[in-house]
């Protein structure tokens, strides 16, 4: 099946399965449901729940039982979205081409979706972990562990990322933030299918590094893009980056080394699947789709 095609199929299964989720009954905190709805259902690419789907899918095929933690982590994402785009963090004003949750609705509520959608990640994984049977009972603890652990990472990612703007720092602590703050959600991702799936050792360490390195290449692409992308196509501004003089892979190595980065991670990430043939033919067309976005 086309690449595209593929992907389309996914990203289609995982808002079906999103929208279940949406409340639509009325009560007096309607305005806050129909906030967190705004941010969840606003489209974007799905990444990180068609990794946890696509990774279990090399070892099993019935999907059922990483579902629940794909939606979780969508909402995870998108906590991290409506608060990024804050006044007090990004201030942006445009997120999918659309004004963002503060823009929409107002700050407070925006504050309150975010919270509610990170929340409801958590609700979400609860429940299933209540409704499973004693054999699948301990992979699933040890997902929620890291799913846990992987959200932890990505605020503090988040912090150390808002603490430097304006400031000069080394290579390492610039890879900190983006391990943290981009990475670790993806990589966990990659590792809840694999554990879910109940894949030997070697092959979820050897999907982690996979993981680590398309995270990274995400992060790296994302910092090429706020500096050279198309806003139309982006449906945010593009150089915000600049204006908050926040150091990026292009601002360290300039647009050349940061796009040979990008290059060199994207064929150790593929690299890392061979192994797989063609079980793991998506993922190798993911990583190169990171590679290659425009958005």
């Amino acid at each position: 099946m086309d690449f595209k095609e593929e992907l389309k199929q996914y990203q289609n299964l995982v808002n079906g399965e999103l929208a279940k989720y949406v409340e639509t009954k009325k009560c007096p905190e309607e305005m806050l449901n129909r906030s967190m709805e705004y941010s969840l259902m606003a489209g974007g690419k799905r990444l990180r729940p068609i990794l946890v789907i696509a990774t279990y899918q090399i070892f099993k095929k019935d999907i059922q039982e990483c579902i629940p933690f794909a939606v979780a982590i969508e909402m995870v994402h998108n906590f991290s979205l409506v608060h990024d785009d804050l006044p007090g963090i990004d201030n942006d004003g445009f997120r999918h081409g659309k004004p963002t949750n503060h823009k929409q609705f107002n700050e407070a509520t925006a504050i309150l979706a975010g919270d509610g959608l990170l929340n409801y990640a958590y609700r979400v994984i609860s429940k299933n972990l209540e409704d499973s049977n004693k054999e699948d009972l301990s992979k699933k603890i040890k997902t929620f562990q890291e799913f846990s652990e992987a959200v932890d990472k990505m605020i503090r990612g988040e912090f150390v990322d808002t603490e430097v703007e304006g400031k000069q720092i080394s290579e390492e602590t610039l890879e900190y933030i983006h391990k943290n703050k981009t990475g670790a959600l993806l990589t966990l991702c990659v590792r809840m299918g694999a554990i879910l799936a109940e894949a030997p050792q070697e092959d979820l360490e050897r999907l982690t590094s996979y993981a680590e390195k398309i995270g990274l290449a995400f992060q790296i692409k994302d910092d090429i893009l706020s500096e050279e992308g198309d806003e139309k196509v982006l449906g945010k501004p593009v150089g915000n980056d600049k204006i908050l003089e926040k150091c990026t892979y292009v601002s360290k190595y300039g647009l050349s080394g940061a796009k040979e980065k990008l290059e060199n991670l994207t064929k150790e990430a593929i690299e890392e699947l061979q192994i797989y043939h063609e079980k793991a033919e998506f993922l190798v067309e993911l990583a190169k789709y990171i590679k290659e976005r425009n958005k």
